[in-house]
Formats: structure tokens, sequence, C-alpha cells
């Protein structure tokens, strides 16, 4: 599809879908936990937006996220908008602007328990991608392997506005290194089709964890090209959750 499906005069391509989460914790197997509707805005000036509004209603407190956070035409991190609801209750909002010509990365947020916060930090070399906490941001980040060396793992680093495993701290810049491994390639079956992909798996390998605490490994397949959506995967450890790809619309 060339042009966006609900605004034929535009120049753009979108991609839309809806993301379930359900829980593997015993006693609540298969219960509906959450999800998120996102949606990719293509350019034809080669730059990406990804909005996302997500809901994560177990365990409590829940949290509600809306994100829309862009790249640049050669794929880097350009800006993103986040709003953080948790327990019901504003956590905080801000926006984070990436200068790579100037080598660095400002947040500027505000919150009850932060008040208002502004930061600009050194990017600070290599960065693999911004992690912004939506499933479907965590497949798209997929893109920093090089897939022409096979199966291998690597670590990568990231920029994240939370180092929270939910991402449910007020938003201020935090970096994070985590192990991603390219496992293969496999055809994924999910509600919303069959689809070639490629098997990735992050493994928290750093000593003090992210954000202090380790991150379960976490097994996810994203479609066999370009677009890089996600379509089905799944979290152990303490979190028992898996995720899945409901609806597709591109």
């Amino acid at each position: 599809m060339g042009k966006s499906a609900n605004w034929p005069g535009m120049a753009h391509r979108e991609v839309r879908g809806r993301i379930e989460y359900t829980s593997r914790k015993p006693g609540l197997e298969g219960a509906v936990r959450g999800g998120e509707h996102f949606a990719f805005t293509h350019h034809t000036d080669g730059r990406t937006t990804l909005r996302a509004h997500c809901c994560i209603e177990e365990p409590a407190p829940t949290v509600m996220r809306d994100i829309i956070y862009s790249l640049d035409e050669a794929g880097r991190p350009f800006d993103c908008l986040v709003r953080l609801t948790v327990g019901d209750r504003f956590m905080g909002a801000g926006m984070v602007v990436f200068d790579h010509a100037a080598g660095t990365v400002s947040c500027d947020s505000h919150g009850p328990t932060i008040g208002r916060l502004q930061q600009t930090l050194p990017i600070g070399g290599h960065l693999d991608g911004f992690g912004t906490h939506p499933i479907v941001g965590d497949a798209y980040m997929t893109k920093c392997m090089d897939l022409s060396k096979g199966p291998h793992r690597r670590e990568i680093r990231c920029l994240l506005p939370s180092p929270d495993h939910r991402g449910a701290t007020p938003p201020m810049i935090a970096e994070v290194r985590i192990g991603l491994e390219y496992v293969g390639d496999e055809q994924a079956v999910c509600a919303a089709g069959t689809f070639a992909c490629h098997h990735f798996r992050f493994v928290d390998e750093s000593a003090g964890g992210m954000g202090g605490k380790e991150h379960p490994v976490y097994d996810m397949w994203v479609t066999a090209d370009d677009d890089r959506l996600f379509v089905r995967g799944g979290v152990g450890g303490y979190m028992a959750t898996w995720y899945e790809l409901v609806e597709l619309d591109r």
C-alpha cells in the first residue's frame, strides 16, 4: 500500500494493529491483562512515526501509556512524546528530543513526584535505539541487528524514558544495556494470521539488571520484512506474560 487507507489523498503509508496481553501465571493462565493499539506512519521522506496506546491491567497498579515516537530518515531516534498514568492517576509527561549533530539528547518532563525536570545529556557514542516500552517498539528495535551474520547474540545499548520493566516511572532519560539474540527464521501463527518471522530473544546479562532488577528472558517473533511488526512473544520469570497480534491492517 503506497497510500493511507483512511486518507487516500495523502502519500504516507500506514500500518495499524492491536496486540493483546495475557497472563501465564499459575491460576491466571490465558486471562487478558491488557493490550495496545498501535499505528506506524511511514513517510515518503524516509521518516517513521509510531503511535501507541498501551494499557496494563495486571499486576496492580494499572499502567496507561501514550507514546508518539519518531525516527529520522536514517532510522535514528528523533523525538518522543510520553504520557503516563499509574493506578489511574497522572504519573508524568515528557518530550525527548535527539540532536545527532550536537551529540545530545534532551528531556523536558513534569509530574507530581518530579516537579518540572529538564535534562540535556550527551548521547555518548553508538546508540542501537530508544526503548519506548510498547511491545511494537521492542520489535521495531530489532532492526539494529545484522541478520547477515546469522544467528548470534550481542549487547545493545539503548536510551529510554524509564528503566522500569513496565515503564511505570516519570519520564526521564535512562540508559540500558541488554543482550539481543537473533535465534533464526520461523513461521509464526497468531490471531491475526500466519507470518514469516525472525525469532529474537532479549536476555538481561548485565550485573545490575535493567532498572536495578534482572529482566526475565523475552522471546519475540517479528515479521521478516522491513516493517518488523510484532507477531507473538512472551516473557518468563516473575512476569509470566504472553503477547499476541490480534488485529492488523496494512
